[in-house]
């Protein structure tokens, strides 16, 4: 029997992810059963079992991922990352990303229930909250300004508007996102101290 490429089995599991997370997307966690994954994605129950033992690896994986594209966000000079930032809000308006946005509604609802999943979740907002704070500390900020909670600020804006998208189809994404850079301008001191 050959042997079957390492392409093939990551080609396979990305198709097993993509079909949970449409069904994750359209009918949310609990509504959502390995049978529903096995009939989205076309292949066999036991082939999808080869992967993950159940619904729970599955959205454990699928938040991982997550993390994992999101790391670009945390490296890079301020100004790159201040572009990373806003281009990131920006992706929230793209029609497209949609079922993104309602699957990591999802991925925040069943983080309050699992602590597996919440472990993971923290994740995508620890992280890059330690690296934005550490960017931020070399960075003159208007008084009163803690970098620290300027990074939580930051997550808590791209959180709303992620959750606002999914439920209000009128929300002006160029607005939101043109005001966050002005807010964001406004933090920066302008003229530090000279040294």
């Amino acid at each position: 029997m050959p042997k079957v490429s390492d392409a093939h089995l990551a080609a396979r599991r990305r198709q097993i992810l993509d079909a949970a997370a449409a069904c994750f997307a359209r009918d949310g966690f609990h509504r959502t059963s390995m049978q529903d994954i096995v009939r989205e994605s076309g292949i066999s129950a036991g082939l999808v079992y080869r992967y993950f033992e159940g619904k729970d690896d599955v959205i454990a994986a699928i938040v991982t991922e997550w993390h994992d594209q999101r790391q670009v966000l945390a490296t890079g000079t301020v100004d790159s990352r201040v572009a990373a930032y806003l281009d990131y809000l920006r992706s929230a308006g793209d029609p497209a990303a949609a079922a993104r946005l309602r699957l990591g509604v999802q991925i925040w609802a069943e983080a309050v229930r699992n602590p597996r999943i919440r472990e993971l979740a923290r994740r995508n907002v620890d992280d890059p909250r330690t690296a934005v704070a550490a960017a931020l500390a070399g960075v003159p900020l208007a008084a009163g300004i803690d970098p620290g909670a300027l990074a939580r600020v930051l997550i808590s804006i791209y959180q709303g508007l992620q959750l606002q998208t999914t439920w209000d189809e009128t929300l002006d994404n160029e607005a939101y996102v043109s005001t966050v850079a002005a807010v964001l301008m406004a933090v920066v001191d302008p003229a530090p101290p000279a040294s």
